[in-house]
């Protein structure tokens, strides 16, 4: 039985131990050098393979043939022709000042020097830099390969703390500048991160670097695909729900053929239980801190539609939360249309597994743990047995529970949208499908659940002292229900109003029909 990589970014360490599963990627490599310009860029989510075939394109280019035995480019590579290597990584350790950058870039320089027995005499990081990559060309006679990754995680460490994290990106500036200025030494440039930050930010001058983010041809140039996933892992596949496995992990699209996240796949099939891995480590604090500040509407995430430049770049100055979670990766493309001169793309998540994850974590934001999570399995049992009365005393408690600090840095309780957010959060984090904003041929449903035969819908206001509003009437009259009469054995409409001075529920009535 072989063995699963989990946590293996070394492509020499999967392919000089025979005994690794390996999914083979080698054919983007040809595919690569065959472009007409040898500047890339790549943006995927954290933990999705970036780092693992950066390394082996510099097998490659290092001419290990031997590594390669078996693989796509062992007979579609020209072996006889090898070149020096420099490769940068920022992905271990946390970058917290301007100085401790510096090192790792000088460590990272020193190293490379070592390596090809070269002295460097610049003082600035840029100047040995540039040192580096012409002295390293004239001692191999050949020109010179530079691998990046996680080019942006010095950044990212720092993004929320807007000074330090402009601090690092200037520098970073500075540094990847030396890239355009060494073009005559340079064979290949391939850059990887999380985040695209624009040209002008990071890449200054850079202007043939080809990014190939969203490029059809390499949608599935990390990931694995559907085919890769039944072909390479066949037995370790026997006695599981294929369709539930796509249900939980699958889903990413960067416009080609939909990937399962790799790190998701290895530990499932390594434990055989449905856990939300990639999500796990590390827990999008910052990114859910800023959705809460925006006054974000939670159900809008699940059917977003933004514009190219809202995919193009990622602004330090000026966050927009749709950038943030599509480049993080807690949302993906559904479908893209093109609409008198631009695309227009529409976002949801990617799978159950992100889905559930960041609403459990955007509940937690409002209150403590322990309290969210009886609230769920309580939940869970009202929903399956139809118990409306204590869903009222599980959403009760929970709004009860928030400390009213909260309340006092925040002003969005005096909105409708932050408690149907709060409903939709409890119901998207336990998997259940969930819909805001359901059209129907009377008007627009505020929110509808469906759990196997039974359906629930419900119509959120809120009021001033106690006067109703009359959720549950216009519920009635409108009859939106109709729209699942067909659908739906069990149907009950649910009228929800909020207190904004209690900040509470004030009123919730409901009928079966």
């Amino acid at each position: 039985m072989k063995r699963l990589p989990i946590g293996i970014q070394s492509f020499a360490k999967l392919r000089e131990d025979e005994g690794f599963y390996y999914v083979d990627k080698t054919r983007f490599i040809k595919m690569l050098s065959e472009e007409t310009s040898g500047y890339f860029f790549l943006s995927r989510p954290r933990r999705f393979g970036k780092s693992l075939f950066l390394d082996t394109l510099r097998q490659a280019f290092l001419g290990k043939k031997e590594l390669f035995k078996g693989l796509y480019l062992e007979k579609n590579w020209d072996w006889s022709k090898k070149y020096p290597v420099i490769y940068i990584s920022f992905g271990a350790g946390v970058h917290k000042t301007e100085e401790e950058l510096r090192e790792t870039q000088d460590m990272i320089l020193r190293k490379h020097a070592e390596g090809y027995d070269i002295k460097l005499e610049e003082k600035s990081i840029k100047n040995r830099f540039i040192e580096l990559i012409e002295k390293v060309y004239k001692k191999e006679k050949e020109k010179v390969v530079i691998l990046v990754d996680e080019y942006d995680k010095p950044i990212l460490d720092n993004i929320e703390e807007k000074e330090i994290a402009k601090e690092m990106r200037e520098s970073l500036k500075n540094f990847y500048s030396v890239i355009k200025d060494a073009d005559e030494y340079i064979k290949f440039v391939f850059i990887t991160g999380v985040t695209k930050f624009s040209k002008v930010s990071i890449f200054s001058g850079l202007n043939n670097l080809n990014d190939i983010t969203l490029d059809p041809r390499y949608a599935s140039i990390c990931g694995i695909t559907q085919k890769e996933l039944e072909e390479g892992f066949k037995e370790l596949l026997e006695g599981v729900d294929k369709e539930e496995l796509k249900r939980w992990y699958n889903g990413y699209n960067f416009l080609g053929e939909k990937v399962y996240n790799p790190f998701d796949v290895l530990l499932f099939l390594d434990k055989k239980i449905y856990r939300p891995y990639w999500f796990e480590t590390g827990t999008p604090t910052f990114l859910i801190k800023h959705l809460m500040k925006e006054r974000y509407y939670l159900p809008e995430i699940e059917n977003l539609q933004v514009g190219e430049e809202i995919l193009e770049s990622f602004d330090i100055e000026n966050i927009q939360p749709e950038v943030l979670l599509f480049q993080t990766g807690y949302l993906t493309i559904k479908s893209v249309e093109r609409e008198i001169g631009m695309n227009i793309y529409n976002l949801t998540y990617p799978n159950l597994e992100v889905k559930s994850a960041i609403n459990r974590h955007i509940l937690n934001y409002f209150t403590d743990l322990r309290s969210k999570d009886r609230n769920m399995i309580g939940l869970i049992k009202t929903i399956k047995k139809a118990e409306i009365e204590k869903m009222k005393a599980i959403f009760y408690a929970f709004f009860a529970s928030i400390p009213s600090d909260w309340y006092r840095k925040n002003d969005i309780e005096k909105y409708e949208g932050f408690y149907a957010s709060v409903f939709y959060a409890y119901f998207a984090a336990l998997g259940i499908e969930v819909k805001a904003e359901d059209v129907t041929n009377k008007g627009r449903i505020d929110l509808t659940v469906k759990f196997e035969e039974k359906c629930y819908i419900f119509e959120f206001k809120v009021i001033e002292g106690k006067e109703k509003k009359g959720a549950l009437e216009q519920l009635k009259e409108k009859r939106y229900y109709e729209k699942y009469k067909e659908r739906c054995k069990e149907i009950y409409i649910i009228g929800v109003e909020f207190d904004k001075e209690e900040r509470n529920i004030a009123y919730f009535e409901w009928e079966r029909v």
